[in-house]
């Protein structure tokens, strides 16, 4: 693996989740693009327009070229939550790419969700479906196609729920803690192929979810006066996956600017 000024040259990362220029699937694949690799993008549009915030007005293409048309291979538009999607779409990043080195499971559902009292059996299922689920079939489908090479990477995407309670969300708090909690015994399995997975929490990151008061209220609850960037964890993620973050494996990492949650 390179240490140069292209540490990630000749490397090959799907990530998912990659639908908005203001969000952190975008963030890190700009960054890896910028470190050398050649990138396959997941997306899924449907879920965008569900929410306050919608999809990017400039679309797919615009996503593509923000993150630079040269870097990426391919995309694709695909529900994670079909039982066969996840292998789907490891097989066709490795059409486009060859070997995959590298896989960001970036993929989050926002909505189907609420406090005690209100939740559903299908909302709770549709959490786990796109946060958990997928994100772990997405790593034996990467395993699966790895043949061992060094510099083998995965990355999951917790949250905070480790860190306080988050009652207005008890599906997506536990889908993601899944993820926190099985971290460990993939990381040791994965290790036999030469891969290391480690999964990020980037705290409160402003992609546009948050307006008005509830925005202020938690610019407050930073030290340095301000919301996380989708750059933020981009650059932790970035050197994750290059070979000086070759020796961390396993580990739950929290990346969120001193974020208080106390009163």
């Amino acid at each position: 693996m390179s240490t140069g000024p292209l540490p990630l040259a000749g490397r090959n990362a799907l990530i998912t989740g990659v639908s908005r220029r203001n969000g952190i699937g975008f963030a890190v694949a700009q960054r890896l693009a910028g470190l050398g690799a050649r990138l396959f993008l997941h997306h899924y549009r449907p879920h965008d327009r569900e929410q306050e915030w919608g999809a990017d007005p400039g679309g797919v293409a615009a996503v593509v070229a923000g993150v630079g048309p040269d870097a990426v291979a391919g995309e694709m538009e695909l529900d994670l939550t079909a039982d066969e999607a996840p292998e789907r779409l490891v097989r066709a990043a490795c059409d486009a790419l060859g070997h995959l080195d590298v896989l960001i499971c970036n993929q989050a559902t926002s909505g189907h969700d609420g406090p005690l009292g209100t939740l559903t059996a299908a909302g709770l299922d549709h959490n786990w479906a796109v946060n958990t689920r997928a994100s772990i079939l997405l790593a034996q489908a990467f395993a699966a196609q790895h043949d061992g090479r060094p510099g083998g990477r995965v990355i999951f995407m917790t949250s905070g729920q480790d860190l306080g309670p988050m009652r207005p969300q008890v599906g997506y708090a536990a889908s993601k803690g899944a993820l926190a909690s099985i971290t460990r015994t993939l990381a040791d399995e994965l290790a036999d192929q030469a891969i290391t997975l480690n999964t990020v929490n980037p705290g409160p990151v402003d992609t546009g979810y948050a307006t008005g008061e509830s925005w202020e209220e938690v610019r407050r609850r930073f030290p340095g006066g301000r919301w996380g960037s989708p750059e933020d964890p981009a650059r932790l993620i970035g050197w994750l996956v290059t070979g000086d973050g070759g020796w961390i494996t396993g580990q739950i990492i929290n990346s969120e600017g001193g974020f208080r949650r106390g009163d």
